[in-house]
């Protein structure tokens, strides 16, 4: 997608090899305009897959997820990181580590909004190693849904997460493949010419 390739060029920060802050327009400031083409995007390439839900991770997620849940009018549901007083009875539930933030959290959602009649569409911002979206897979399992496909707005390609879902069968889609953060730079896939950021 290249005006999400355009977005990381112009606003994003490599600030290692492996970590790339996009924080101005997608994961703590949000450019509502381009979460729009995001949600229209995964709208697009999903279309026929009979989607019934989207299911994504508090909180980078949320955005591009309604998004496309409103291209798609169909529901968004958001696993929470931390326990709420509201959310104790009958949850699906899977361990995530992060990385970046070098901690793990258990996600859950209740298990009353997805059932195994339904198509599920999991989103995230971030694909490195993949175990966001392994946890989201895990709980759509629980709850007997079949999970239709994985949207992702960033993948970082140099890491293993996408193929590990691919070996895994499930269709990985991924708006913006990048290749490498080395050197300051961000070079995407199929990209003949780094870009400087």
């Amino acid at each position: 997608m290249r005006l999400l390739e355009e977005k990381i060029s112009n606003n994003g920060k490599v600030l290692s090899d492996n970590v790339l802050k996009v924080d101005s327009f997608l994961n703590h400031q949000i450019d509502p305009k381009l979460m729009l083409e995001i949600g229209k995007e995964f709208a697009s390439i999903f279309a026929g897959e009979g989607i019934t839900k989207i299911v994504t991770i508090e909180s980078s997620g949320i955005a591009p997820a309604v998004m496309a849940g409103l291209q798609m009018n169909i529901p968004v549901i958001f696993a929470r990181k931390r326990k709420s007083l509201t959310l104790v009875d009958e949850l699906l539930t899977a361990t995530v580590h992060s990385f970046t933030k070098n901690e793990t959290n258990e996600i859950s959602i209740s298990n009353k909004y997805v059932n195994e009649s339904d198509r599920v569409l999991i989103i995230d911002d971030f694909l490195a190693n993949g175990e966001a979206a392994l946890g989201l897979v895990k709980i759509v399992q629980q709850s007997g849904a079949q999970v239709a496909g994985i949207g992702i707005v960033i993948e970082k390609s140099f890491q293993h997460g996408a193929q590990k879902l691919k070996d895994l069968g499930f269709r990985v889609e991924s708006l913006a493949r990048i290749s490498s953060l080395s050197k300051g730079k961000v070079t995407f896939i199929n990209e003949k010419v780094e870009e400087m950021i």
